[in-house]
C-alpha cells in the first residue's frame, strides 16, 4: 500500500468548497498516517495566496506536517496527483445574473439558471471547456488519478468528461444530504435514525426507500401523514414544490424548489423569490456593461428582505465573506460532511464504505434511463473504485422527465464538440421551459454575443 498521496485542488479560491475540503483532508485519520502533498491551483493569484495561507495555518493549528504548494500552472499542480478535486467558476455571479435574467426576458419559464433550463445550458458551455482542459491535462500528467468534481452543472460536466476523455470521474453534491435533513425535519426523527436510497438526476433526485435504521420500518407512511399536518406556507420557497411533487408522484424529491424547479415548466409560481433574484432597475442600472452585478437572492427561506432601510455601506464593499471563510476560526477545524475525502480514503486504503450519492454514468444501474447518462445514485467505494448500486425503476413520469434531460445532456456535449449552435438549439427546443422557436434562436444569439470570450465557441 502506498505511503504517500497527493491531492490537487483546482479552483483553490472557491469559498464554498476549498476550506471545507482542506479541513476534511487535514482531519482525516487515515491520511494522517502517510506523507501527504496538497497542491493548490487557481487562475486568480490573490485567491490562491489566501487559500495557501489558510492551508498552512489550518495544518499548523492541528500540528499536521503536510507538503503544501500553490501554483497558477495547471500541469504542475497535477503532476503525480492521486486525487484531483475541482470546484471552479469564473466571475460566478456576473454570468449567473445573465443566465437567470435573459431567458425570462424571452418568456421562458425558468425559475433558476444554474443546472437546468436554458440558463443552465449556457452555464454548462462556459464550464465545459475548463473542465475538459483539466481532464485532458490529467490524461497527460496523472492518467490514473480520480477526478472528484464539485463544479456545476454537475451531471452535464461529469458526462462530458466521462464521454470525451479517459479520466475516472465522479460528481459530488450535498443535495442528497439536504434531502435527508428535510426528511428528519418533517418526520421529527433524528437524521442518524433514517436510512434512505436516493436516485435520479443531480438537483432532481428522489428517495425510493426511507426506513428506520434500527428496525427497517418503512417510513413513507409516516412521512405522508406528517406532510399533511405541516403548515402549507411553512418554508414555502424551499418545500412548496417538493410537497406538491411528493403528493403527485409518491416519492420525496430533493433538494428544494429552486433546483427541482429548473427541470419543469410549471414550477415558476412555486418560487416567490424569482422576482428579486438579481433585481435591478434598467432605467438606472446596466449590470452587464460595466455596471455592478445585482445582489443574488437564493430564496425567501432566510427572509432576505428583513434588513435595515439604510444598510452599512461596508456591506456592499467587495465580498466580506471571502477572507472570513479562509480563516481558522476559534474552536479549530470542523469536518464538512461532503463526500469527497471519504471517497478518497476508501479508495486509497481499501476501506469499503457506502456513499449516499455519487454522479456517474448509467451502466444499467437504473432501468428506463439512457445508458451513459450521468445519474445521481448511491455507491459502494473500495480500493478498486466507485461502484454505483443498482436501483429500482423510478415512476414512469419521473423516468420520462429525467430521460428527456439525458437527451439534452448529449446534445450539449455535441454542441460543444462540434461548435454547433444548431445542436444547442435542438437541446433548447427539447427543454420543457422553452415555448417559442424564434425566441430560442434570439436567446442563443444574444447570450453567445454577451458571453463571448468565456462561452464555448459555437456557430450556426
Amino acid at each position: 500500500m502506498k505511503n504517500r498521496f497527493k491531492f490537487t485542488i483546482v479552483g483553490a479560491g472557491s469559498v464554498s468548497f476549498c476550506p471545507a475540503t482542506l479541513a476534511d483532508i487535514l482531519l482525516n485519520k487515515a491520511f494522517a498516517k502517510v506523507e501527504l502533498d496538497i497542491a493548490l491551483m487557481d487562475i486568480a493569484e490573490e485567491a490562491l495566496r489566501v487559500s495557501e495561507k489558510y492551508c498552512r495555518e489550518a495544518a499548523a493549528s492541528i500540528h499536521r506536517t503536510v507538503n503544501i504548494s500553490a501554483t497558477l500552472d495547471l500541469a504542475k499542480a497535477l503532476e503525480g496527483a492521486d486525487f484531483v478535486i475541482t470546484a471552479i467558476e469564473k466571475d460566478r455571479y456576473h454570468w449567473w445574473s445573465m443566465d437567470f435574467h435573459i431567458p425570462r426576458r424571452y418568456g421562458f419559464r425558468q425559475v433558476y439558471g444554474e443546472n437546468g433550463g436554458p440558463g443552465g445550458m449556457f452555464h454548462t458551455l462556459r464550464n465545459m471547456g475548463p473542465m475538459l482542459e483539466i481532464a485532458r491535462t490529467m490524461e497527460r500528467v496523472c492518467p490514473d488519478a480520480w477526478l472528484l468534481n464539485y463544479t456545476n452543472p454537475e451531471a452535464k460536466l461529469v458526462e462530458a468528461v466521462s464521454k470525451l476523455t479517459s479520466i475516472k470521474v465522479v460528481g459530488l453534491c450535498h443535495g442528497e444530504q439536504m434531502g435527508m435533513d428535510q426528511l428528519s425535519e418533517f418526520m421529527q426523527i433524528p437524521k442518524e435514525e433514517i436510512e434512505a436510497d436516493a436516485v435520479g438526476l443531480n438537483h432532481f433526485g428522489w428517495f425510493t426507500r426511507i426506513v428506520r435504521t434500527s428496525t427497517g420500518e418503512d417510513l413513507y407512511p409516516l412521512l405522508r401523514a406528517k406532510e399533511r399536518e405541516i403548515d402549507w406556507l411553512a418554508h414555502w420557497d424551499e418545500f412548496g414544490l417538493s410537497r406538491l411533487m411528493f403528493r403527485t408522484y409518491g416519492l420525496w424529491p430533493y433538494p428544494g424548489t429552486n433546483h427541482i424547479g429548473e427541470y419543469i415548466a410549471w414550477s415558476d409560481e412555486m418560487l416567490a423569490s424569482t422576482k428579486i433574484q438579481y433585481f435591478y432597475d434598467p432605467v438606472e442600472q446596466d449590470p452587464w456593461n460595466g455596471g455592478k452585478t445585482p445582489e443574488f437572492v437564493y430564496s425567501f427561506s432566510s427572509n432576505p428582505t428583513s434588513r435595515p432601510l439604510f444598510p452599512d455601506k461596508a456591506h456592499f464593499a467587495g465580498d466580506p465573506g471571502f477572507r472570513q471563510s479562509f480563516s481558522v476560526r476559534e474552536g479549530g477545524l470542523s469536518p464538512s460532511h461532503e463526500y469527497g475525502i471519504p471517497i478518497a480514503e476508501a479508495i486509497a486504503f481499501n476501506l469499503p464504505c457506502r456513499i449516499g450519492s455519487v454522479n456517474m454514468g448509467n451502466k444499467g444501474y437504473v432501468p428506463g434511463l439512457p445508458e451513459g447518462m450521468v445519474l445521481e445514485l448511491p455507491a459502494i467505494v473500495d480500493g478498486t473504485g466507485i461502484h454505483p448500486i443498482t436501483m429500482p425503476a423510478l415512476p414512469i413520469a419521473v423516468t420520462a422527465m429525467i430521460a428527456q434531460q439525458g437527451a439534452i445532456h448529449e446534445l450539449l456535449i455535441q454542441a460543444y464538440a462540434e461548435k454547433s449552435r444548431n445542436k444547442l438549439l435542438q437541446a433548447m427546443l427539447l427543454d420543457p421551459t422553452i415555448s417559442n422557436y424564434n425566441n430560442a434562436v434570439a436567446l442563443i444569439n444574444e447570450m453567445c454575443e454577451r458571453q463571448r470570450g468565456i462561452l464555448a465557441e459555437i456557430h450556426w
